[in-house]
């Protein structure tokens, strides 16, 4: 039976509505009675003591917040009674004594995936196609529509098809029609053979970075092109270059020298100031990248242990449930890879604000913790010295569906982590290589976090939101898993998973995080593709390191 609230920890001072409450109805909750002084809408929390100005509010039995005018007990809290306030942290003051989940059922489980030559095990099998300069984006976008289109990867073209019957309509002259016009969707793709079998399909990258941004910009432009390039979901890759840019090719073949000493994939590189002509230059790049397809072809799939499962940790578009249903059920699943042997990366440093000390104190060596304390301040000093700070990080949305302030979505974002200790420390661009769970500094925003998730190495993106986003990614399934089943139905074609089972109490965390990882190795073996996929939702977006929440 779905109970009427939740506390999450004993030392909170609040409680959440799993449901829309009424002013005036009385709460009874573990021997105690509230009676409410306003209307808490679900998602939302209320006071379970009078609060003075200045008295701190405690959610996940951390800091969240502060008041700024005194707050009844009883009554909910919005911006207007409380500001963004979180707790201190130093130095590496514990050790943390964690004990593998029991993975027995596990360990014999695999995945069909595609083995790499360095050891890295692909959940797709990607040609791809990246600017190293926006100069370059046109040529990328003529490239793209030859291949798509003759290879057989093009979506369907369901919405020309809907402007070209408008357009019959409008020449016979039924206006009538056309207001009345209520297309159905078809689902079904264009039934002309793909090419190339084995080939999951060829990915063109699309960005407006490259040049006139300062030289660290332009550098980790390469390192992050340099992790797709050595990714697992990666064949090999045609490179556009122009040559006068700041991002140099020189750059991108020693970022990729650090991923891969051995450089054992085909790179391609076509620089249109050194070519004849542009035509020449773009009728040599698909010449030599059809034959970079051929051979990418002759890679098939074959069974992979769970260990070689690097997984992405994302929220985006949360709500108040976030952190109490998608969120720890995706802790669980970080806490069965990592068990397991393979890795997970936890990443949004922002959304990491108030909860520091305890992923300092879970660092499996001090020199990790170092480094994970440099980074968040040295980025909240960039966030400050632009007039902005991690407190600017929630969005309207998220606000509205009750995460009033930045320590109370970082606390709940947090989740996604699980209990496992932080193996790893990664700046951005960097790429994992350490099992269990990596902390990676990226921003918040979801298509720039996601993006360099998968440039870290994840070969699955899990993607848990309240709200609904379509975020996918070029190169990685991203599973979209909802906090809530009324998203879950409202959205049902961007979403992969519905969690909300946990709010009704029909599901446990641990019962939803197992069927989550069931329906990874569905997906990571090409059996099932994602919604975004489907969608060719292919989002890339490099983080140009200003300031971005």
């Amino acid at each position: 039976m779905q109970s009427t609230v939740l506390k999450l920890h004993p030392n909170d001072n609040v409680l959440i509505a799993l449901r829309d409450l009424h002013q005036g109805e009385t709460i009874d909750f573990s021997q105690h009675s509230f009676s409410l002084t306003t209307d808490v809408p679900a998602k939302h929390k209320f006071a379970t003591e009078d609060l003075s100005t200045g008295a701190v509010v405690r959610m996940y039995g951390v800091i969240v917040g502060k008041a700024t005018q005194s707050i009844q007990k009883g009554a909910v809290l919005n911006t207007r009674n409380l500001r963004h306030d979180a707790m201190p942290f130093g130095e590496k003051s514990t050790e943390h004594h964690w004990t593998p989940l029991d993975v027995t059922h596990w360990r014999s489980r695999t995945f069909l995936g595609y083995h790499r030559s360095d050891g890295q095990v692909g959940t797709r099998n990607y040609w791809l196609v990246v600017p190293l300069v926006f100069c370059e984006n046109r040529n990328i976008e003529v490239l793209k529509q030859a291949f798509e289109e003759e290879l057989g990867f093009a979506q369907p073209k369901i919405y020309r098809q809907q402007v070209a019957e408008l357009v019959r309509l409008y020449q016979e002259g039924k206006l009538d029609e056309i207001a009345q016009q209520q297309p159905e969707l078809d689902s079904r793709k264009d039934a002309r053979p793909e090419i190339f079998k084995n080939v999951d399909g060829i990915k063109f990258l699309i960005h407006q970075s490259g040049c006139g941004g300062t030289r660290e910009d332009g550098n980790n432009l390469c390192g992050l092109i340099a992790g797709y390039l050595h990714h697992p979901n990666v064949a090999g890759a045609t490179v556009l270059s122009l040559g006068c840019q700041n991002s140099q090719v020189s750059i991108l073949r020693e970022q990729v020298a650090r991923r891969d000493p051995n450089s054992s994939k085909p790179l391609l590189v076509f620089e249109q100031q050194k070519s004849g002509s542009e035509f020449h230059m773009l009728s040599e790049a698909i010449r030599e990248t059809f034959l970079g397809l051929a051979d990418a072809d002759k890679n098939t799939r074959a069974p992979a242990p769970l260990s070689k499962l690097c997984i992405g940790l994302k929220c985006g578009g949360s709500d108040g449930f976030s952190g109490i249903s998608a969120n720890p059920a995706v802790g669980h699943v970080s806490d069965l890879i990592a068990s397991l042997g393979g890795r997970t990366i936890l990443s949004e440093f922002p959304e990491l604000c108030g909860v520091e000390q305890s992923l300092i104190d879970r660092c499996a060596q001090k020199e990790i913790a170092d480094r994970f304390i440099h980074l968040m301040r040295d980025y909240a000093a960039r966030a400050k010295a632009a007039r902005s700070g991690f407190d600017m990080n929630p969005s309207p949305g998220n606000i509205k569906d009750g995460l009033v302030t930045d320590a109370m979505k970082s606390a709940g974002a947090a989740r996604k982590g699980g209990t496992s200790p932080v193996t790893a420390v990664l700046d951005y661009p960097e790429y994992s290589s350490e099992p269990g769970l990596n902390l990676q500094c990226t921003p918040g925003n979801d298509v720039e976090c996601v993006t360099a998730q998968v440039g870290a190495g994840a070969n699955v993106v899990l993607f848990t939101t309240g709200l609904g986003t379509p975020t996918g990614n070029p190169v990685a399934p991203v599973v979209k898993i909802s906090t809530n089943s009324d998203l879950a139905r409202r959205m049902h074609d961007i979403i992969d998973i519905d969690t909300g089972p946990i709010i009704s109490g029909e599901k446990t965390i641990e019962q939803m995080g197992e069927s989550i990882l069931e329906s990874i190795i569905h997906v990571a073996s090409g059996e099932v593709r994602t919604k975004a996929e489907s969608l060719g939702q292919d989002d890339f977006i490099p983080w140009k390191r200003g300031v971005s929440l």
